[in-house]
């Protein structure tokens, strides 16, 4: 009788474990799906470059005060998905056009699970921009963002962002310096329609801090709705090319600014993991 019970409870605890496991699986397997991933546009999504996967990214933004920047981002994994190494080349038109301060990133996938992923990220920001046309700092700056990544359900995602900007000795047009600092925050809301088009609704703002040596601090801010939609055409060769446009809404302290936004990935396997 004793070895009968015993036989029954080794059962019962491994039909328990094996249902466990089995909800464990479902749960992983019910977030294992196919989506477009690291293409949004005024916000990082907080995913690293996988293995042997680097990606090639284009930003335009046109404001109807005729002003624009272009961005170009370069990114890579070093050698896998853990570390990636980045760059970021502005190119503007606000007073004068000309290339801007050049950023070299640095980002680290410190958690990636099934739903919830967290990559922070910390930049030189170099002063290639010419300050006396409004197009750089002309000083080196450093910034740090913190991403945060959520898959709610398999038709909305959510990404989240908070970061900071410093620059030391700043120079403003005439030459005057001043210490910055620059807070950036902001969230997002994806909705996956199908696999391969998204609508996107981020909202991204800043407070700027500007202390001149020899004068009075001031603070300047901007907030940003952004809806707009993305749309992924995945090759054979494992080329994606994800093409997308947005439009950029000044409410609160950016009230009456619009313009528009366009977007372009291009994400391929380089080497095999």
């Amino acid at each position: 009788m004793i070895l009968f019970m015993r036989k029954i409870i080794s059962i019962y605890f491994g039909l328990a474990l094996a249902g466990v496991n089995h909800a464990f699986a479902q749960e992983a397997k019910k977030f294992d799906f196919e989506r477009i991933e690291d293409n949004s546009f005024l916000l990082e999504e907080a995913y690293n470059q996988e293995s042997g996967v680097i990606q090639h990214i284009s930003a335009f933004q046109y404001m109807k005060d005729k002003t624009w920047s272009y961005n170009f981002t370069e990114e890579w994994p070093v050698p896998n998905q853990k570390h990636q190494l980045s760059t970021t080349i502005p190119i503007m038109n606000s007073v004068k056009s000309g290339i801007g301060d050049i950023l070299l990133n640095y980002r680290y996938q410190a958690l990636f699970t099934e739903r919830l992923a967290f990559s922070p990220r910390f930049s030189f920001v170099l002063p290639t921009g010419n300050y006396k046309n409004g197009l750089g700092s002309g000083a080196w700056g450093y910034q740090v963002n913190l991403p945060v990544s959520f898959i709610f359900s398999r038709k909305l995602v959510t990404h989240y962002n908070l970061g900071t900007t410093l620059t030391p000795n700043a120079k403003g047009i005439t030459g005057l310096k001043s210490n910055n600092t620059s807070f950036n925050y902001g969230a997002s809301a994806i909705v996956l329609l199908t696999e391969t088009f998204n609508f996107m609704f981020e909202i991204a703002g800043t407070n700027n801090i500007s202390k001149p040596q020899n004068g009075n601090k001031t603070t300047s801010y901007s907030l940003f709705l952004n809806p707009g939609f993305r749309y992924a055409i995945n090759c054979k060769s494992g080329l994606q090319i994800v093409p997308g446009i947005a439009l950029p809404i000044g409410i609160g302290p950016s009230k009456g600014e619009i313009g528009l936004f366009a977007y372009l990935s291009f994400e391929h396997p380089l080497w095999k993991p």
